[in-house]
């Protein structure tokens, strides 16, 4: 098979900046769509569901939903009643519906919060190659791929917590402290691990291997899933606090896509060690809370 080079004429700094300025909008599109589809299905909830349920936060949306107004008694006792069929997990286990729903709310968070933040990588790239869109589009198609991956293990992961250990609720949130303590400590901890580190090197100085030719198309996909998985490594521990803030809580998604954004932006190893130390108090105040009631 012959291989694909990736030939472009040569453009000048205008031409490189729109060229550019088209994979950030192909990088806003992506990014809108998923928070256009959390927003949507987060409306679809307002009628029957109390939004506190969702994590802290999100109690906040209440006000725009038959929720408002009502005691934290009557919210209780109507959630129950009127829980979304999409949102049931452990009723009546898990059908295609369900997976496919959990999926799609995976992706989507995906592309909201993950997407935004290859724009350094995928400049530097742009720039390496010598302002080649079709090859920054393709690499950041290899970066997708990766998170599509990811999309499908964390809703195998909530299938667990939910269906079989009952750690988290039907609307993804979660009902044990014990099992929150524990998230947020094994996340802090992976902050300080060399794993850690060594994936944010690798986001904050990308490597380019164009060999003595241009990237091939092929090449172009191998550099975004590389730089995917280096992401994932970097981004793992705070992705893994939506399991103690809740899957759906949109209030929270906004800080942590800021924080992993400012991680891997600007080199420092000060931040990710700041966070980890944040993360380990959370989670060590959780076992505190966890032993005073179990003495109680």
């Amino acid at each position: 098979m012959t291989k694909t080079d990736i030939q472009t004429p040569s453009s000048g700094h205008s031409g490189r900046v729109e060229s550019m300025a088209s994979v950030a909008a192909l990088i806003l599109i992506l990014a809108g769509l998923g928070w256009g589809f959390m927003a949507t299905m987060l409306v679809q909830m307002l009628a029957a569901t109390d939004m506190e349920a969702l994590g802290p936060g999100m109690g906040l949306f209440n006000r725009f939903g038959f929720f408002a107004g009502l005691s934290p008694e009557t919210r209780a006792a109507l959630s129950v009643l009127c829980l979304p069929a999409a949102a049931s997990g452990t009723l009546t286990g898990w059908t295609v519906d369900h997976w496919l729903a959990a999926y799609a709310m995976w992706l989507a968070m995906a592309l909201a919060m993950m997407v935004p933040t290859a724009y350094p990588m995928l400049r530097s790239f742009f720039q390496a190659s010598g302002a080649k869109v079709g090859a920054t589009v393709v690499v950041l198609g290899g970066y997708l791929s990766v998170w599509v991956l990811y999309a499908a293990l964390a809703t195998l992961a909530q299938w667990l917590f939910n269906a079989r250990l009952a750690v988290l609720s039907d609307v993804a949130a979660p009902m044990s402290l014990a099992f929150s303590a524990s998230v947020l400590v094994a996340a802090g901890i992976y902050q300080f691990t060399p794993l850690k580190f060594a994936c944010l090197a690798r986001c904050w100085s990308p490597r380019f291997d164009f060999s003595r030719h241009d990237p091939s198309f092929a090449a172009a996909f191998r550099t975004g899933v590389e730089q995917g998985w280096a992401c994932l490594g970097c981004c793992a521990a705070l992705m893994s606090v939506m399991f103690v803030v809740g899957v759906m809580n949109v209030i929270w998604m906004v800080p942590l896509t800021a924080l992993m954004a400012l991680e891997k932006a600007h080199p420092s190893r000060f931040l990710p060690k700041l966070i980890g130390g944040a993360l380990l108090i959370a989670g060590m105040a959780l076992i505190f809370l966890v032993f005073t009631a179990a003495e109680a």
